[in-house]
This record gives structure tokens, C-alpha cells and sequence, in this order.
């Protein structure tokens, strides 16, 4: 199977992880400001071409630093309405940043691997259709998250061990943000 298989027009949906996948992760840390937010290398090229792509694209994160207390709710709001702001003059679009600011350890439905910010998804846009919608993410998390939908899943990872460990779960990998665009 290959992605141009798919036949990904404008009725399709990506959903998007953030960490890992447009910006760089901080290991052991979070994003807690948009200083610290810095996109990957092609991230705002592949976005414009996600845009002329797919007819919804929306953001997926799991944001537990809020749950945490190292940074407020209205914080985030910010650092994803500046990044929005950015991909948007790049050319590209993001409908929607849906995030879970739960801890790890309470179980909540809206953190991935759990599909609440999937299914909170397809109540704000009905038109989306799970059959027809991508999961990019660089996590084992991620590609449950797709999977337990019924989503193609895109490994975004330069590392094997997630494809290896759990092949089943990954549909595609690629390096990058943008060479996932670029097979399109």
C-alpha cells in the first residue's frame, strides 16, 4: 500500500501531533512559551502542501504541563494562536489545535492513546470521517490514537524502534513532516 493508493482529496482529514512533528521536542520539558516553540526543518512548506490537500487538518497534543502546573491554560491558547498565526502566513491552515492538559496517571478519555479529542473532533466538523483521515505523530501513543479510530497512521520518526516494536499500528514512515508531504 502507498499513500497515492489512498486517493487523498479534499473529503480526507489529517490530524496532526505537535510535539515531534511541527515543532521540536523538548526532552524532559515542555513547550511553556513561544520562545521555546521551534518548528522543525519543512514543517511550514509541508503544512501549505497538507493545506492544498486535505479538506480539514487539526492539531492533536497531549499537553500535561498544564496539569502539572509548569505553565496556565491561557499560556497554550497563546503559543497555539501564535503558531496558527505562523502556519497561516507560511500559506498553510490548521481549523483546529485540540489539546488534553490531564496528567498521564488520570486516565482521562481526551488523552491519547484515548480517542476523546478525535470524537471532540468530529462533533465540531461533522463532515470528518475517520475512514478517510491520517494520524501523523511520532509516538506509539499516536498511532493507537489513530488506530483505535480507524485512521491510516503516519509515523513521523527517524528512529525504528516504534515501526519495529508495533508494526501493525504504522501504516506510513517518514523521516519528516515534509517528506510525508512530499509523497503526496
Amino acid at each position: 500500500m502507498n499513500l497515492k493508493s489512498l486517493n487523498i482529496s479534499p473529503n480526507w482529514t489529517l490530524f496532526l501531533d505537535r510535539d515531534g512533528v511541527i515543532n521540536h521536542r523538548l526532552t524532559g520539558d515542555y513547550v511553556k512559551s513561544w520562545d521555546e516553540l521551534r518548528f522543525l526543518d519543512g514543517v511550514l512548506d509541508a503544512i501549505r502542501v497538507f493545506s492544498e490537500t486535505f479538506g480539514n487538518i487539526v492539531i492533536v497534543t497531549n499537553q500535561q504541563g498544564i496539569g502539572k502546573g509548569l505553565m496556565a491554560e491561557e499560556t497554550l491558547l497563546e503559543i497555539h494562536r501564535k503558531m496558527v498565526k505562523e502556519i497561516s502566513e507560511a500559506g498553510g491552515r490548521i481549523d483546529k489545535v485540540y489539546f488534553c492538559p490531564d496528567l498521564k496517571s488520570a486516565g482521562s478519555f481526551y488523552r491519547k492513546p484515548q480517542v476523546g479529542m478525535g470524537i471532540q473532533a468530529k462533533k465540531d466538523y461533522p463532515n470528518i470521517k475517520f475512514k478517510n483521515s491520517i494520524m501523523a505523530g511520532d509516538t506509539e501513543s499516536d498511532m493507537k490514537f489513530g488506530k483505535r479510530l480507524k485512521m491510516k497512521t503516519v509515523l513521523i520518526n527517524d528512529d525504528f524502534a516504534v515501526a519495529r516494536a508495533n508494526p501493525a499500528l504504522v501504516d506510513f514512515r517518514f523521516n519528516s513532516l515534509i517528506d510525508f508531504a512530499n509523497s503526496l
